[in-house]
């Protein structure tokens, strides 16, 4: 019997195959699929370099990322599947969440994708819920789930102070680790 959720991915590398396994026995049970993991060389989108790519129609995830990096990279990336699966209400909660955080002027984030989104939101942009605050929702989601489920316990990119960390992991285990992820 196989790892629950590794015939999910299809990967073009036995060396990702390899760091996934490792992966996803932290992750939530995972249900759906296949998805493409690939490799590809100066991935760029356009604000540069990048580590990596979803491309969600397509069901594939690029990568240009080291090995030290893939854990919370992958992570990183297959969330970006699970945001999109989530039901309205389960994405609305983690919003006000964030909401929470942005009223009480919290700092830094889990990862440098949400960051820069975050420190360009405006209060105009939560008051509404623009697509920019949208998509930074999105990307502190996957950050978060990386933070928790990548195996690290420090990186640079983990900034976000410790009790908002804490309000984070709570949600995460409301509302991800009970149930079967579907991605």
């Amino acid at each position: 019997m196989g790892l629950p959720g590794a015939a999910i991915f299809i990967f073009e590398r036995q060396t990702c195959e390899r760091l996934a396994k490792v992966v996803l026995r932290r992750l939530p049970l995972l249900a759906g699929g296949p998805v493409l993991v690939g490799h590809t060389e100066n991935l760029r989108d356009s604000h540069g370099a990048v580590y990596a790519g979803s491309f969600l129609r397509t069901r594939r995830i690029a990568l240009d990322c080291t090995s030290q990096e893939f854990p919370r990279v992958f992570v990183h990336e297959v969330f970006h599947f699970a945001w999109l699966r989530r039901p309205n209400d389960v994405r609305r909660s983690f919003e006000e969440v964030l909401r929470q955080e942005w009223l009480a002027g919290a700092r830094g984030e889990l990862g440098w994708s949400s960051e820069w989104r975050k420190d360009r939101l405006a209060q105009e942009d939560v008051a509404r819920r623009t697509r920019r605050w949208r998509e930074y929702c999105c990307e502190s989601f996957c950050d978060t789930a990386a933070w928790l489920y990548c195996g690290l316990g420090r990186h640079e990119e983990f900034t976000l102070e410790r009790r908002y960390r804490a309000a984070r992991r709570g949600w995460f285990r409301k509302w991800i680790a009970p149930r079967s992820l579907s991605i």
